[in-house]
């Protein structure tokens, strides 16, 4: 079963791999039947996302081929398509793509036989970290109806925000927004957009994004001290949030632009947390792709 976007699945199987993560973080294990190989296939740079999957695919077990694109024939103008059909027809069981262009996998589903599980399309999707953020969230709050959460920073740029925004939505969620309004995305599920002084107020879960420089057309001149007085998180805000109320951040960090830096591991901060989760959940993304769909 492929994983590439999470609007593709039902609430009931959003619950199931929430509910195998559990699992998994309490000490499950996955008894392997058979040898199975998982190649990794990043065509852009990442330390958690792919780290973290290595890392899920150790614990179950698996045989790992990280795929270099840098040294593979995609230097000889392979196609996307025929490097994943080559995984395949070696044996290879599933593969974890992330990749530039949005919704790159839409080439791929119809002819390719084994589960794809996308670690990121441009700006589109980003369905395990949307998992891996819902963990967090039902982890400290044990439930998502009626908790407020905004979404501030870089909206336009980020599959982050939309990958959330849609399904925190879904599952009885208010979703808000917050930042320069030149990078709000008008195509996001509908949403109250707030300044950073009213949403630190509101918010139960404030969800920073980073500034996605590599994706603006244009250089910006913003990624400076005057963002983090605009839009960001700063010390004198932190202080007016709810008690209750929790920081996430699908990192890397821009320390002191998105987020003063004394509030990365403060006691509201989950942005650790959501990394640790994070492996958890991706064991439980690869045994549900693998099981189709059945945890």
């Amino acid at each position: 079963m492929h994983i590439t976007t999470l609007n593709n699945m039902t609430i009931e199987e959003l619950q199931s791999v929430l509910s195998a993560a559990k699992k998994f973080a309490e000490g499950k294990q996955w008894e392997l039947e058979q040898q199975m190989f998982i190649a990794n296939l990043f065509y852009e740079n990442s330390t958690r996302t792919k780290l973290s999957f290595e890392v899920a695919e150790q614990k179950l077990g698996f045989k790992i081929l990280n795929v270099d694109v840098h040294t593979s024939s995609v230097q000889k103008g392979e196609s996307l398509y025929d490097t994943v059909k080559t995984l395949e027809a070696i044996g290879v069981d599933a593969v974890v793509i992330r990749h530039p262009e949005e919704n790159y996998f839409k080439t791929l589903i119809e002819n390719i036989n084994i589960p794809i599980i996308n670690g990121g399309d441009g700006c589109g999707n980003h369905p395990t970290q949307s998992l891996l953020d819902l963990y967090t969230i039902f982890e400290h709050f044990n439930r998502f109806t009626n908790l407020n959460v905004v979404i501030c920073g870089d909206l336009r740029h980020s599959r982050v925000a939309r990958s959330n925004a849609e399904v925190l939505t879904r599952l009885g969620a208010t979703v808000s927004y917050s930042g320069p309004e030149k990078w709000f995305d008008h195509t996001l599920p509908k949403g109250e957009f707030l300044t950073m002084d009213e949403a630190v107020k509101h918010a139960d879960v404030l969800m920073l994004l980073r500034i996605q420089e590599e994706r603006h057309q244009q250089a910006n001149n913003e990624k400076d001290t005057s963002y983090l007085e605009q839009y960001g998180l700063t010390v004198e805000r932190e202080r007016k949030m709810k008690q209750n109320s929790i920081i996430m951040h699908p990192a890397p960090v821009n320390r002191g632009f998105e987020i003063a830096d004394e509030l990365v591991e403060c006691h509201r901060s989950k942005i650790f947390r959501q990394m640790s989760n994070g492996v958890f959940v991706r064991m439980a993304v690869l045994k549900f792709a693998l099981q189709n769909g059945k945890v």
